[in-house]
């Protein structure tokens, strides 16, 4: 109450002696100063907007030509041709401003220095739109651009994946498509060009985001990690406390619009309208679909800690809280013994659920009365705070820390996020930090940008103690941040555990593995003349065909920021090239020169096509595009119907790049994150992780005896059980062999099988066991110890034609179940050699 009463400015009581006044001079104070800060604000961004309306003008250029125009005159010199007499004539008479000659020449000499100015800067702009609208500078020294159509392009991506009769089955439908209904499609796409800022990205942002109506949790959402070599401080209250301050400075810039453009080669300008969206940005759900609703402005963050919600203002007045007072505000939070309200500790679990059920729910419970304050404190605050108790750190020692530290942040216990708000700042005890961020308002690079602003401000800007704490004394007379109050019913409490149940659900069924490649970095790459990226999308392709013995799909992200609101655009990396070298290295008996040949190739065309993605010239936005004008108009279309059908298995390999462990410190690669299945699309990028029904996928690889072990347990001759979740299907060995599965080997007595539940240890019933390979194999020894989250191990020992292994004495086997979900996954310690391999091919 105390807090209510000092936040209100007046109080008035009525009496029969007449109305008491009672005047707080504190809160007018804070109400004068947010008031001069509001209007500051304003004022910046109207001058903003009058800089930015006259670029590449500026005032000073106005200046220069007024002066150059009236100084002509006072030399006899008339540039205006006699505009200036004109307009001087034009002049209205009268016993005004313009009454004497002198005053009527120097206005109608500044009017047409006016004219002249607008007119320069009128050339300029459409001068710098053609120039920045020629990309021709990316394809100089790569050859001459392809003048495929997107409909042929598509056709030149999909190639390597059909054979004869499919492949002309589809060019037939290009062909009758190219033909008949893409015409009158484009002219519609046309036409929403003339009035759209973008034709692609509103119907982007609200059919691939938005529409979704699966969990925002694992599916959408991504992470960020903190810097993973470098400590700052093991305070937890004290990094949140430089970090919160680090962001709110960002906020200011971009407020003041003080933040440069990122320039592609220092020329070219990338857009930067998805930042605008960056704090103060919530999801809204929907029962058709979510909307993001963004404030211009916001004076406090939300703050979750062991099941209680807080409201935390960032501001005294005007001013920002310096690090220490952030600081001492956290520990004010983690020092408060309250407990949790009933309903409170899991409520987040809504945004971790379906969105039709949490759109519901809160229709039903949070519309009114107090739920509805304490939902709006949430979803207005800036961003959103989760201070966990858990302590994670990526740890040489130990293997699986950096995964944990991952999952961590991907997921948590599925209800300290809220994984509504633009993005949450996660904080261990340890003071490590990391994101998770909501995908629909932006894409990673810009949640990127913030984080490496941040993290760079917190390391050498601001600073800590010797003991580890803010800089600087605290305010001890600050308010104490705010308990939200909550009014749970019984049945909004069963709501919310369904929601947590389907989460839970959801989160034990990924598995992720990250890790640090140590042989070689991007150095190395270059040294070969080949792009980085290009070589790890290719690699890939190698390591995906040995596990699978096929081709498949492939997505790589492209952006179109040199495009106003762009976003993204696909890179088809599985091409004719790429596959004629993995084939090659398959085969094993070309050249090293020739292999050098065929890789340079595929290394040429993916960077060109990447080039193409960056420049507009892709292929699957246009095509997604025209596929919702024609559902709009109700034109069938079988080209677009087999296209939107097409899927198969999907790769989406991109490079995880965390502050301190990427591409800049040679012999530390990014970390990356592979997840897969054969019978559905599947991605790993910036923690990009699958849907609920896919698994962790990794190769394990050697250069003569390839064996994968990828999750996939064989429990006789025919029958196999995935562990990614899916069914037991039954199969002849040969097709197993084929997809490079380990497989029971045949005429065998025992059907070896591995579970693990959580806190126990793997295990093997029977003493030996066999797997038939297609080369001779090697003698593994199993160790299987697992623990919460922690992945199984296989350690090669040698050349031979069987396994030994190894179980827990004393430890009882679970019950068999032919859809092993909590089953330990088993991941090679050796060295992923693909990559090697396609090193010595260069």
């Amino acid at each position: 109450m105390a807090e209510a009463h000092q936040a209100v400015a007046f109080q008035f009581t009525v009496t029969p002696e007449g109305v008491d006044f009672r005047l707080s001079r504190e809160a007018l104070k804070h109400v004068y100063l947010s008031g001069i800060n509001s209007w500051k604000k304003r004022l910046i961004r109207i001058k903003n907007g009058i800089l930015r309306g006259v670029y590449p003008g500026s005032p000073t250029s106005w200046l220069v030509v007024v002066m150059a125009t009236v100084g002509s005159s006072f030399c006899n010199v008339d540039v205006s041709l006699g505009l200036v007499g004109c307009i001087q004539r034009c002049l209205p008479q009268g016993c005004g401003p313009y009454q004497t000659p002198q005053t009527r020449a120097l206005l109608s000499m500044a009017i047409f220095s006016t004219g002249v100015w607008v007119t320069g800067i009128f050339f300029f702009r459409q001068t710098l739109k053609l120039l920045l609208s020629y990309h021709g500078w990316m394809f100089e020294m790569h050859g001459k651009t392809s003048n495929l159509t997107r409909i042929w392009a598509y056709l030149e991506s999909v190639r390597p994946l059909l054979d004869d009769e499919e492949y002309y089955r589809m060019e037939m439908l290009a062909k009758e498509f190219q033909n008949k209904t893409a015409p009158r499609l484009q002219k519609y796409l046309v036409l929403k060009s003339w009035w759209a800022s973008n034709y692609v990205s509103d119907w982007w942002e609200e059919y691939i985001y938005l529409r979704g109506r699966s969990p925002l949790m694992v599916n959408s959402n991504y992470y960020v990690m903190d810097l993973v070599l470098i400590k700052n401080t093991d305070v937890q209250a004290a990094r949140l406390g430089n970090i919160i301050h680090a962001m709110i400075m960002y906020r200011r810039k971009l407020d003041r619009e003080e933040i440069k453009p990122v320039m592609a080669l220092g020329i070219v300008p990338m857009c930067s309208y998805q930042m605008e969206r960056m704090f103060n940005t919530t999801r809204v759900p929907g029962k058709e679909t979510d909307v993001l609703q963004h404030l211009s402005d916001s004076r406090h963050v939300a703050v979750y800690h062991k099941g209680r919600f807080f409201k935390l203002w960032l501001y005294e007045g005007s001013r920002l809280l310096k690090p220490q007072d952030l600081e001492m505000q956290f520990q004010r939070i983690l020092d408060d013994p309250s407990p949790p309200q009933p309903g409170e500790e899991k409520l987040a679990a809504l945004t971790a659920g379906g969105r039709v059920e949490w759109a519901q729910a809160r229709q039903a419970f949070f519309s009114s009365g107090k739920n509805k304050a304490a939902l709006e404190a949430i979803e207005r605050a800036a961003f959103f705070v989760a201070l966990d108790e858990e302590s994670y750190r990526y740890d040489p020692e130990d293997e699986a820390s950096l995964s944990l530290y991952g999952k961590a942040l991907l997921h948590g216990n599925c209800y300290n996020r809220w994984f509504d708000k633009s993005f949450t700042l996660i904080s261990f005890k340890n003071g490590q930090l990391g994101l998770n961020a909501e995908h629909a308002w932006a894409d990673a690079p810009i949640i990127g940008h913030l984080w490496e602003f941040v993290l760079g401000t917190d390391s050498f800007h601001l600073g800590y103690t010797e003991t580890g704490h803010c800089l600087g004394k605290p305010n001890p007379a600050l308010p104490p941040p705010t308990r939200l109050q909550w009014d749970i019913p019984k049945q909004c409490q069963a709501v919310i555990e369904s929601s947590y149940q389907v989460a839970k659900a959801l989160a034990d069924d990924v598995e992720l593995y990250c890790f640090q490649f140590l042989p070689f970095g991007k150095g190395l790459i270059k040294k070969c003349r080949t792009s980085p990226d290009a070589f790890v999308q290719i690699a890939l392709q190698l390591a995906h065909f040995r596990d699978r013995g096929k081709f498949c799909l492939t997505y790589e992200a492209s952006m179109t920021r040199m495009f106003r609101e762009g976003r993204t655009e696909t890179v088809r990396s599985c091409t004719s090239e790429s596959t004629a070298f993995v084939q090659a290295m398959v085969e094993k008996s070309h050249a090293k020169a020739d292999l050098r040949d065929l890789f340079q190739k595929a290394a040429k065309k993916h960077q060109n096509m990447y080039r193409l993605a960056m420049t507009g010239a892709g292929i699957d936005r246009h095509l997604f595009c025209l596929y919702l004008v024609s559902k709009y108009l109700g034109v069938s279309s079988p080209f677009l119907a087999e296209v939107s059908t097409v899927v198969g298995c999907v790769l989406c390999p991109t490079a995880l790049l965390h502050p301190g462990l990427g591409p800049s410190h040679e012999g530390a690669q990014p970390v990356f994150c592979l997840a897969g299945s054969p019978e559905a699309p599947w991605r790993a990028g910036p923690a990009f992780l699958p849907t609920p029904q896919l698994g962790l996928r990794s190769w394990a690889q050697r250069e003569q005896h390839p064996l994968r072990v990828v999750g996939v347990l064989v429990t006789g001759n025919r029958q196999t059980y995935d562990l990614s979740g899916g069914d037991s299907t039954t199969e002849t060995s040969e097709a197993v062999a084929g997809r490079g599965r380990a497989e029971w080997g045949p005429g065998s007595s025992h059907k070896p099988y591995v579970a693990c539940a959580k806190g126990t240890t793997g295990w093997w019933p029977g003493s030996s066991c066999t797997l038939s390979r297609t080369v001779p194999g090697s003698e593994y020894v199993a160790d299987t110890t697992c623990r919460t989250g922690a992945l199984g191990v296989w350690h090669l020992t040698g050349c031979g034609l069987h396994c030994r292994c190894s179980r827990n004495p004393g430890v009882s086997p679970p019950a068999r179940s032919p859809n092993p979900r909590s089953a330990c996954l088993t991941q090679s310690s050796t060295p992923i050699t693909w990559v090697l391999e396609v090193a010595l091919a260069l």
